[in-house]
């Protein structure tokens, strides 16, 4: 059976290759799964094309050459009325809007602004304390690992090694860096793990020293009294600025060596802070020493985001309102939570330049923050939030200036939904006048198309963007399914089509034939003849086998080159034996000549190779075209110019 994907393309006929068609509109026509056993009388031949089965009644009239921007300034087009009608209503409703909400407005922004320093400090704090919280026990699983463990111990050993390289290997790939680095403390060696190294390998990358200022974090770590330490660094193997997590690997209070993995310090800042300028807030992320480590208005920063950058509070609210707070809450959480990393219950009044209460109640991590009013400076609002886990806290700065009861904006609201109802009422009567109800009939119309291939579809007579689309969509179905030089389906057509065929007849348990049809020695003709003939031949060979099926489910289809298929839905053996024949037959009174043919016979003959089987959902569509394939390569071994039924077997 000749594969359409590999044939050569010398000219059309040499092999045609319908896989990449725009579009998939199926024949879904059917005889209601009653069988329907043809009989031997002969019938009449179509006269059309089938061509003329996909919308002949297409409008060729609407010139869509013309540009969809020029049909948008003309006075009929629908996006136009649709706009001018909204923009009417809409600046209706804007002006009453503008003067009710004028009086409330300041009231408002200060209940939202108090409410944003809020949500926001609560929202990255537990978003950076998510991220932290899943690094960290994963981390400390490895690190209390036995498999680690005896490795460290005993660093020579390649079975402990292999086996501490398993068990790090697990855990590379739900980190978020997916890798890990290990420090050594009795080889003082770093290796390296991560997701694409060979199995049973750490990649070395150097020995640790002191007097390195590189290695700092694991000397650090090890003389910690803490299990593991949050810190922000810059990654020199992979030249990155990340957010890293060491742990300290002990046995019985011996310090072994540091396991550690990071966050990627741009995408955390970038997740944490990028939305802020939008909401004129500030967000920062510092310890308890007060040493900014994350500051939003440095997102664009370079340097920032990628190397080395010390700062302080001190340093970036010298003399203003925020620093006094900010430095009466650090202290209030050092005080009020000795043993804790989260900041726990720091409440008390900050005084000074604050000049407000700083209420510190339940919140996230059991230390946040309260909005506060600050009443000098840029910043008018202000919350804290702890990063769990950590000696961290999440700084949000609000510089909207008003704080009013949220009761005031009630009327305000009514006013605006029963003005955005009224609003949302009259759209919506004009959007199904102009677009819902047109669209709904091209929709129905498609609808129809797929069971009868000459519907017309709704709106090819009309003059703007509706009937753009619908001239549009008939062309891409007809591109879609019909062989350009045959006129005839093409292959797309016929594989999708025959799916939901035979999805119908497997309901009812219906029959279906198939026959696989090839012009007798096609090369020869294009060699004596030219491929110009040879196109010829091809369009009066396929416009034959066409008429030669009439019922409304039929249909034949080019599927490449010189072969054809022919479905034939609820047929049996009987009726599909009167089709082939009669195909044959057909093919034979065009009187083509061709003199490289089979012997015994000057004109362009063709084998049939049929199919009959009934359908069942174990069944596709390949089973019938290929036990067809079979039999057509029966006919050609038995000498061409007849057809060959094979039962499907499957």
């Amino acid at each position: 059976m000749a594969n359409t994907d590999s044939l050569p393309a010398t000219n059309e006929n040499a092999g045609t290759n319908t896989r990449g068609a725009v579009g998939t509109v199926q024949n879904t026509e059917m005889a209601r799964g009653v069988e329907i056993t043809r009989d031997a009388v002969g019938v009449a031949p179509n006269a059309g094309t089938t061509r003329g089965f996909i919308g002949a009644a297409l409008n060729t009239g609407t010139a869509y050459r013309s540009g969809f921007r020029w049909r948008l300034h003309k006075k009929n087009g629908i996006a136009i009325r649709f706009l001018n009608i909204n923009l009417l209503l809409f600046a209706l409703a804007i002006c009453i809007m503008a003067t009710v909400m004028a009086v409330a407005y300041s009231a408002v922004i200060g209940n939202l602004s108090s409410e944003y320093a809020a949500r926001y400090g609560a929202g990255a704090a537990d978003t950076l304390s998510a991220r932290v919280d899943k690094e960290i026990i994963l981390i400390s699983k490895t690190a209390r690992s036995s498999e680690v463990i005896a490795w460290m111990l005993d660093e020579d050993d390649a079975e402990k090694k292999s086996l501490a390289f398993t068990e790090l290997e697990d855990v590379v790939g739900e980190l978020y860096s997916f890798n890990i680095y290990i420090g050594l403390n009795k080889s003082l060696l770093e290796y390296r793990i991560e997701v694409d190294n060979p199995v049973g390998d750490f990649s070395y990358v150097a020995a640790l020293s002191r007097d390195k200022p590189e290695d700092e974090w694991y000397f650090d770590c090890i003389e910690s009294d803490s299990d593991y330490q949050v810190l922000v660094g810059i990654d020199n193997v992979l030249n990155k600025k990340r957010v890293f997590i060491n742990h300290k690997v002990e046995l019985d209070g011996a310090a072994l060596g540091v396991i550690s993995t990071g966050l990627e310090f741009s995408h955390i800042a970038g997740e944490l802070f990028s939305q802020y300028d939008d909401y004129n807030l500030r967000g920062l992320v510092i310890d308890g020493g007060g040493a900014i480590h994350m500051d939003s208005d440095l997102l664009d920063d370079r340097d920032f985001l990628h190397h080395e950058f010390e700062s302080t509070i001190e340093d970036a609210f010298a003399g203003a309102a925020p620093l006094s707070a900010i430095r009466t809450y650090l202290d209030g959480a050092a005080g009020g939570n000795a043993g804790g990393a989260t900041g726990g219950n720091a409440g008390g009044n900050t005084g000074g330049n604050a000049g407000s209460d700083i209420g510190v109640g339940a919140g996230v991590g059991g230390g946040q923050l309260a909005p506060v009013r600050l009443r000098t400076g840029p910043y008018k609002y202000m919350a804290i939030a702890p990063v769990l886990d950590t000696d961290w806290y999440v700084v949000i700065l609000s510089g909207t200036p008003s704080l009013f009861d949220l009761s005031l904006f009630i009327p305000v609201m009514l006013t605006m939904l029963v003005l955005l109802i009224a609003f949302a009422l009259a759209a919506s009567a004009a959007n199904y006048r102009l677009i819902l109800l047109p669209l709904g009939k091209l929709d129905h119309s498609l609808a129809l198309l797929k069971e009868n291939s000459e519907m017309q579809i709704y709106g090819a007579d009309r003059d703007d963007e509706l009937g753009n689309l619908s001239n549009t969509i008939q062309d891409l179905f007809n591109k879609a399914n019909i062989d350009t030089l045959t006129g005839i389906y093409n292959r797309r057509f016929m594989e999708n089509n025959l799916v939901h065929i035979m999805e119908i007849l497997s309901r009812a348990n219906g029959m279906l034939s198939t026959l696989m049809i090839d012009i007798d020695f096609f090369k020869r003709f294009n060699d004596t003849y030219g491929h110009d003939q040879g196109d010829i031949c091809l369009r009066e060979v396929a416009g034959t086998l066409a008429s030669g099926v009439t019922r409304a489910n039929d249909f034949t289809a080019r599927y490449g080159g010189e072969e054809f298929v022919v479905v034939l839905p609820n047929t049996d053996e009987a009726g599909a034996r009167v089709v082939a024949e009669k195909l044959l037959n057909n093919v034979r009174g065009l009187d083509i000549p061709h003199s490289g043919g089979i012997d015994g016979t000057p004109y362009v003959t063709v084998s049939i190779g049929v199919t009959t089987g009934r359908v069942s959902f174990m069944h596709c569509w390949e089973d019938y075209i290929r036990q067809a394939d079979k039999a057509l390569y029966a006919s050609k071994q038995n000498g061409r110019n007849q057809y060959t039924y094979m039962a499907l077997t499957k």
